[in-house]
């Protein structure tokens, strides 16, 4: 497969993976600006922000968390988050940015996909805030989701099982981990600014990887900040933990074999068997779990970078590696 064509596969799975997640977290930071308390409120605004690594529109105003404060403009944030083009991680930039990589490997796309996607983009683009701010935003975000999964859905029954489908997966997986990690990072560091806020923000974010279910069944309706970690980071069983996505970014490399230059190709293999004992067998074991996660999205951000190196922007013998595209 050319490399174009690979680097286009796992783009456009990496944007969608990434507008996904953005609609849940503003799926359920619409719900919380209904009844939820002021901090509540902020706490939502504030673990998105840091997990994407960005500060808001307007900033924050107040000193801290024990002031009682609140975002300048809840209503300017959620645009921002949603429609501005200009932000690399809204939902309208992420799709894009999956639409165009699409449009461009269109060869590889299946005509199901490619009509799922665009469906999704022009929900989007053709809108602006105030078509849904006082009906239901929480209503527009679950379809939006629902059309990004159905697009994943869809791209699972149609592709090719060539190696654009397993850069595809690549893409998924990789996006999932650095996203969750981050996410979880987040919600470890605020916990200590917000430490009365526990329960409902790890509640939250159980729903967020849609685990609130599983974590109940498994211990109890009881909140317990540690038994959550360890459910999200550790619990194959649950869709989207960081073991499970680091597992099936493993298989899936393996399923693509070498590429052009074996240096490169063992790195990347041998980074991702890191990064999956760090999760088997230090996580367990440690007390300083933070760290853990620090270098889980340390070495996800290096595995992505090995791809890159080993399968997009592999130099070629006589040719400058910056020619090479």
């Amino acid at each position: 497969m050319l490399s174009s064509s690979a680097s286009g596969i796992y783009w456009m799975a990496r944007y969608m993976e990434r507008a996904g997640f953005m609609c849940r977290l503003l799926h359920i930071q619409s719900e919380a600006l209904v009844d939820r308390p002021i901090a509540e409120i902020e706490f939502g605004w504030r673990r998105i922000y840091t997990a994407i690594d960005r500060s808001p529109l307007g900033g924050i105003q107040g000193a801290g968390p024990e002031d009682d404060y609140t975002l300048v403009d809840a209503y300017l944030l959620t645009d921002e988050l949603t429609f501005v083009r200009e932000n690399p991680e809204s939902i309208l930039s992420c799709l894009e940015r999956g639409r165009e990589n699409a449009r461009q490997i269109r060869n590889c796309v299946s005509e199901q996909m490619w009509t799922a996607l665009n469906t999704e983009f022009l929900r989007i683009r053709d809108i602006k805030l105030t078509d849904i701010w006082l009906t239901s935003p929480g209503s527009f975000y679950a379809e939006l989701l629902a059309g990004i999964d159905r697009f994943t859905g869809v791209a699972t029954a149609t592709m090719y099982r060539d190696e654009g489908w397993h850069f595809f997966r690549v893409g998924q997986f990789i996006e999932r981990v650095q996203f969750s990690c981050s996410l979880l990072l987040t919600q470890t560091r605020l916990e200590l600014q917000y430490g009365e806020l526990a329960e409902a923000s790890w509640r939250s974010l159980l729903r967020i990887f849609h685990a609130s279910g599983a974590y109940d069944r498994t211990y109890s309706i009881e909140i317990q900040p540690e038994l959550v970690l360890d459910l999200l980071v550790t619990d194959r069983r649950i869709p989207e933990s960081l073991l499970r996505s680091v597992d099936r970014t493993t298989q899936e490399l393996s399923s693509l074999g070498d590429g052009p230059n074996a240096a490169t190709s063992g790195a990347l293999r041998r980074l991702a068997g890191r990064l999956g004992a760090l999760l088997r067998y230090d996580w367990p074991d440690r007390d300083d779990r933070e760290e853990v996660l620090r270098q889980v999205l340390t070495y996800s951000r290096q595995l992505h970078d090995h791809l890159s190196e080993t399968y997009f922007e592999y130099a070629i013998q006589g040719v400058p590696r910056s020619d090479v595209r």
